[in-house]
């Protein structure tokens, strides 16, 4: 694949939904009629049952919704409250301009370009987002539906609506397993070490870290906002990290390989509350082939990144800015259900 190229974006009319509540109901019509990794994996469950091999124990496991905390965002006050905490986060972005490519703000602003490489049935289409903010807890995460647990998942157009989100990507799907360090808000969720790691820091520095060396409460003691568990990470002394070809995330049932050419969601890191974001489409030829976790890496190089995370991708991949969608899942811009998104919240004035 050639040099990454940036191009400011123009007005974003790609295969948009409709904006505001009309795009929530859209997006949750065709959500429940569309093929996703949910849908994917009735047949294995069927093929499972038809064999007597369990398919009650997988359906139970990979589909059945299981809900550990009923209302986040009071728990969220409540832990909050009890950690004696005297630094409020910050809540939204204030004072917003919204541009074709972008915002500017008070205290942030977000650039986001197309990137086009190659041509043909090697053609590549990205979206990158240039994020810049005073405060680094203005980068905050959501779950579907309000509630933590497993297999709870909605569009991420509905969870950025909930949240007033005008921009927001993917996250890292945690309620596809039940393993990894799960930190939102500066809030301990999960804590079952299995991965590399990224940690979001209070003071605006990102870090990839080993999950197996540490704990939940000692990263959030450290100051640690969010963390995402997923991987690989891309970036090792300025250069392609090794290995990354033969990353996976876990064996999990129905859990297929990340690797090839594929759709992928990544961050990356230039300095303190400095990140560039990467949509990476796929699965859609002559629009976007998507690319290998190699190609992924030299992206981030490209774009002057010092650390890049890879997360959850393939038709989970998803931009959102002000309202609509940014890229074009699958070629088809139809969003699927995910547990989690990150997000920044705002409105234009």
């Amino acid at each position: 694949m050639t040099k990454t190229e940036q191009h400011p974006t123009e007005p974003l009319t790609q295969q948009q939904p409709a904006t505001g509540s009309t795009a929530v109901d859209q997006n949750r019509g065709f959500w429940q009629k569309k093929t996703t990794r949910r849908t994917a994996l009735f047949g294995g469950v069927g093929a499972l049952a038809a064999a007597g091999l369990g398919g009650g124990w997988a359906y139970n496991r990979y589909l059945a919704e299981h809900t550990e905390i009923s209302d986040v965002a009071a728990y969220e006050a409540a832990a909050t409250a009890s950690s004696g905490s005297t630094k409020a986060a910050a809540t939204e972005l204030t004072n917003v301009s919204v541009t074709d490519s972008g915002l500017t703000a008070d205290n942030g602003s977000i650039a986001i370009n197309k990137i086009v490489n190659g041509s043909g049935s090697d053609t590549v289409t990205a979206f990158s987002a240039e994020i810049k903010l005073d405060d680094a807890t203005l980068l905050k995460s959501a779950f579907a539906n309000n509630e933590f647990g497993l297999n709870i998942i909605d569009v991420p157009t509905a969870i950025a609506a909930e949240h007033n989100a005008i921009w927001a990507i993917n996250g890292d799907y945690y309620g596809f397993r039940e393993t990894g360090i799960v930190i939102r808000n500066g809030v301990v969720y999960r804590d079952a070490s299995a991965r590399e790691g990224l940690a979001f820091y209070r003071d605006g520095s990102v870090k990839v870290y080993d999950e197996t060396t540490t704990n939940a409460q000692t990263l959030v003691d450290a100051g640690v906002w969010n963390t995402l568990s997923f991987g690989p990470s891309l970036i090792s002394d300025g250069a392609v990290a090794s290995g990354i070809e033969d990353y996976e995330v876990d064996t999990n049932f129905g859990n297929h390989s990340i690797q090839g050419e594929q759709p992928r969601t990544g961050i990356g890191v230039i300095g303190d509350n400095h990140l560039m974001v990467l949509a990476v489409d796929g699965r859609s030829e002559g629009y976007s082939r998507g690319v290998t976790m190699t190609e992924f890496a030299q992206m981030f190089i490209d774009l002057g990144c010092t650390t890049a995370y890879n997360i959850d991708g393939g038709g989970s991949t998803d931009m959102l800015f002000n309202g609509s969608l940014v890229n074009n899942p699958l070629g088809k811009g139809e969003e699927r259900g995910t547990s989690d998104i990150l997000y920044i919240a705002g409105a234009a004035s």
